[in-house]
């Protein structure tokens, strides 16, 4: 593989966790850029983030910066590593200082709330056109946490062009994290991204202790919702069951370091959504995710129960118990 100089856009734990993989393969200069100069400050001294990624001691080898110019200077990787709604505020300077031939990593995953744009989408709003032909769709199930402290973990690489998709699985892959280029971006995309909503209601049943058959139904009708909205939207349907897909959605539906599930966890216990939000430093993208795929699924005439029963939880104050009641007792159907 050849030599890169990787700029890693994201100081949260999913950015720094990147950027201290690809330092630790040597195969180039990494430059992680945080958006706080203090943080950036602590991590370049202890070589550890305490507010996102505490305990991991990082490598020596990643550059910390707070000024993007000097982050992306010279880049031929940029990985794009903040939360959904902050990439245009981010990235809207980022073009005067991107090398026209970078390849660029998207490593969102959400929806912006003003314009229902995923986070490639925003991207390809604020990049040139030259940029913009090569933006690869990087997502899986992955915790930053467990591929941190390398334990075995896939995703993966998604383009249309695959040489640009080969790049990102050569420079991302090690042995304990197994990547995989995929030729469906909108796919990949979108599974990364509407499986947060799922995930949310598998929270809410499990904090209202409804049960692992409970879980089992959201999980697989969720997936179903999931397919729907993104064959509308010119995915591949074959995309939902793979790593992106299913994959992700069982992770963020069942995994102890779930935000979204923990926030649904909550919400089934009673806790309102504000009180919730408010003491988590780490951003739960599926809490604004859920009003933009709604608002997509009606502009679309896409059925998503599940979402819509979310939403009224989360934004009408409808209880989680007469939610699960009203789910349960549509009209039957076929499955298939």
């Amino acid at each position: 593989m050849k030599t890169l100089s990787a700029a890693v856009v994201g100081a949260g734990s999913w950015g720094t966790t990147l950027a201290d993989l690809l330092a630790r393969k040597g195969s180039g200069s990494v430059r992680l850029w945080a958006r706080n100069p203090e943080l950036a400050g602590i991590i370049e001294k202890t070589r550890e983030n305490p507010a996102y990624l505490p305990g991991i001691k990082l490598s020596d080898n990643i550059g910390v910066t707070n000024s993007l110019a000097d982050a992306l200077k010279g880049a031929s990787l940029v990985v794009c590593a903040v939360p959904s709604h902050g990439i245009r505020e981010v990235f809207k300077d980022a073009p005067a200082h991107i090398p026209r031939d970078a390849i660029i990593v998207s490593a969102s995953k959400g929806i912006e709330e003003a314009t229902n744009l995923t986070s490639s989408q925003i991207l390809r709003d604020v990049l040139p056109q030259v940029l913009r032909e090569h933006i690869v769709i990087f997502s899986g199930p992955t915790f930053a946490k467990e591929v941190a402290r390398h334990l075995p973990s896939a995703a993966c690489a998604a383009s249309r062009i695959n040489k640009d998709a080969t790049v990102v699985q050569e420079a991302f892959s090690t042995p304990y994290f197994r990547i995989y280029t995929n030729p469906d971006p909108a796919g990949v995309e979108l599974g990364g991204t509407l499986k947060n909503v799922i995930a949310i209601a598998c929270g809410i049943s499990d904090g209202l202790g409804l049960g692992s058959n409970a879980r089992a139904a959201l999980i697989t009708r969720g997936l179903s919702e999931i397919s729907r909205l993104g064959v509308k939207m010119k995915a591949d349907i074959k995309t939902f069951y793979g790593l992106s897909g299913l994959g992700d959605l069982v992770l963020t539906s069942t995994g102890a370091l779930s935000r979204n599930h923990a926030v649904g966890v909550e919400i089934g216990k009673g806790r309102k959504l504000k009180e919730i939000l408010s003491g988590m430093r780490m951003v739960a993208e599926g809490v604004k995710t859920s009003l933009a795929v709604r608002r997509l699924s009606h502009l679309l005439s896409v059925e998503m129960p599940i979402t819509e029963a979310v939403c009224a939880v989360l934004y009408e104050d409808k209880s989680p118990r007469q939610a699960t009641v009203e789910l349960m007792t549509r009209e039957l159907k076929e499955e298939l």
